[in-house]
C-alpha cells in the first residue's frame, strides 16, 4: 500500500478534511480511526483562529501524535493571484512547500477555473511549492497541469460536498489509462464508503475527502469505514478487478457431457 507524494513515502492512501466536525475531539478521534496521513486545513479558516473553539490546536496536536503531514488549501479563491497570494502566507504559517490549490470559477457547482488553475499552479511551482492543483477529470487541463510543474493531481468526483460519488467513471479511467505514473487523487464529491472503493478500483492513486465524515451521524465509525474501503478497493485493483461480460459466463465450465467426480 505505501506511495510516494512528493518524494515523502505514505501507507495509506486516504487524504482527510477538518472541517465541520462537531467537535475538536471528535475530529482527533475520526482521524485515528481512518488511518489518515494528510490533513488538509484552509489558510483562510485558520486566519480566523480565534473563533474556531480549538480545532486549529486539535489539528496541530493529531498531526504530532500520528506523524502526519499537513496540506494547506487556498479554498475560497476566485483569481490565481489570490491563491497564490494565500499560498505563500500558507507556507509562512505552516512551514511547508505543499499546497492544494484551489480557484473556483463558478459559484454553483465551485467548479474549478482551468484558466486560472494552471497559472497559478505554473507560479507556484516556480516560486518552490509542491503543488496539489484540485481539478475537474478533463484530460486536457490535467496535461496542462503537469506541463506547468504539478507532479500530483486531484480531479474531482462530483462537485465538492454533493455526496453524488463518481459522476463520470469514464473520465476517470481515461485520466488513468493516458497519465500512468501520475499520482491521481480523488477529491470533492465522495459520500458512501462504496463511492471510494469504486475510486480505488479504477487504478486511482488516493481519497480526499471531508464532509463524507464530518456531517456523519457518527464521524468517527464513518472514518473507519473509509479507511477500510479504500484499502480494500486498492487491493481490489492490485489483485485484478474482473472484466465486465455483456453476456453470462459460466463459472462452472462443461464439455457437453454429464461426468462424475470420483
Amino acid at each position: 500500500m505505501s506511495w510516494t507524494l512528493y518524494g515523502r513515502q505514505l501507507t495509506s492512501r486516504f487524504l482527510l478534511g477538518t472541517a465541520g466536525y462537531p467537535s475538536p475531539e471528535i475530529l482527533r478521534r475520526a482521524v485515528l480511526a481512518s488511518g489518515a496521513q494528510v490533513l488538509t486545513v484552509g489558510l483562510k479558516r485558520t486566519l480566523a483562529a480565534a473563533g474556531d473553539n480549538g480545532f486549529v490546536a486539535a489539528i496541530r496536536e493529531t498531526l504530532r501524535e500520528t506523524g502526519g503531514h499537513l496540506l494547506p488549501n487556498t479554498a475560497g479563491c476566485r483569481t490565481a493571484q489570490e491563491a497564490v497570494t494565500l499560498a505563500h502566507m500558507a507556507r509562512e504559517l505552516y512551514d511547508t512547500p505543499w499546497v492544494k490549490l484551489e480557484v473556483v470559477g463558478d459559484e454553483h457547482t465551485l467548479q474549478p477555473d482551468p484558466w486560472e488553475l494552471v497559472t497559478a499552479a505554473e507560479q507556484l511551482v516556480k516560486d518552490g511549492f509542491e503543488v496539489f492543483p484540485y481539478c475537474t477529470d478533463d484530460l486536457v487541463t490535467c496535461r496542462r497541469l503537469l506541463d506547468a510543474g504539478c507532479q500530483v493531481l486531484m480531479p474531482w468526483g462530483a462537485p465538492i460536498g454533493s455526496g453524488q460519488g463518481l459522476l463520470n467513471p469514464f473520465a476517470l479511467r481515461t485520466l488513468r489509462e493516458r497519465l500512468p505514473g501520475v499520482p491521481l487523487i480523488v477529491d470533492a464529491g465522495i459520500g458512501a464508503p462504496s463511492h471510494a472503493a469504486q475510486a480505488m478500483e479504477l487504478g486511482l492513486d488516493g481519497v480526499l475527502l471531508n464532509s463524507a465524515i464530518a456531517q456523519a451521524g457518527d464521524p468517527i465509525r464513518m472514518a473507519a469505514a473509509f479507511g477500510q474501503s479504500i484499502a480494500a478497493g486498492r487491493t481490489g485493483f492490485e489483485a485484478g478487478v474482473m472484466s465486465k461480460q455483456d453476456m453470462a459466463v459460466a463459472s462452472t465450465p462443461v464439455g457437453g457431457r454429464p461426468f462424475l467426480i470420483p
